[in-house]
């Protein structure tokens, strides 16, 4: 029917046409662009180990998120994780595939350095994927 093909390696992907069956929306070169930028610093993510113990460590953007995860707490992921909050973040600033994305990752129960690591190649192969869109 379209909605999925096969990669290089034999893994399944969802086209653009499965995409928008599950309600996703379109991106286009202006959105991957949007998506890409970086955000006001009140806008930006900031990390915490738990609740009003910030680390004072924030990422202003998908890019700058990606790179600052892999030197942040475990216990920080595994909070944040919990509380949706990188899934929350991520659909305001338009990512709704990413934040879904991510909402999988949450319900596979993953923790520790697995998570961290799984957290870390979701967003940066994103990034990559958006990348290559405004490139073209």
């Amino acid at each position: 029917m379209g909605y999925v093909s096969i990669t290089d390696e034999g893994l399944y992907s969802l086209t653009d046409k499965g995409k928008e069956a599950l309600g996703f929306p379109k991106i286009d070169k202006d959105l991957a662009i949007r998506l890409l930028s970086k955000v006001p610093q009140e806008k930006a993510f900031h990390f915490y180990i738990e609740i009003d113990k910030p680390l004072m460590v924030s990422a202003d953007s998908l890019t700058d998120f990606y790179e600052k995860i892999q030197s942040i707490d475990v216990k920080s992921i595994e909070f944040h994780t919990s509380r949706r909050d990188f899934e929350l973040w991520i659909h305001f600033l338009g990512d709704v595939e990413l934040a879904k994305r991510l909402s999988m990752l949450r319900e596979a129960n993953l923790t520790g350095e697995e998570l961290k690591r799984r957290i870390y190649e979701t967003v940066k192969s994103r990034c990559e994927e958006l990348q290559r869109m405004v490139s073209s």
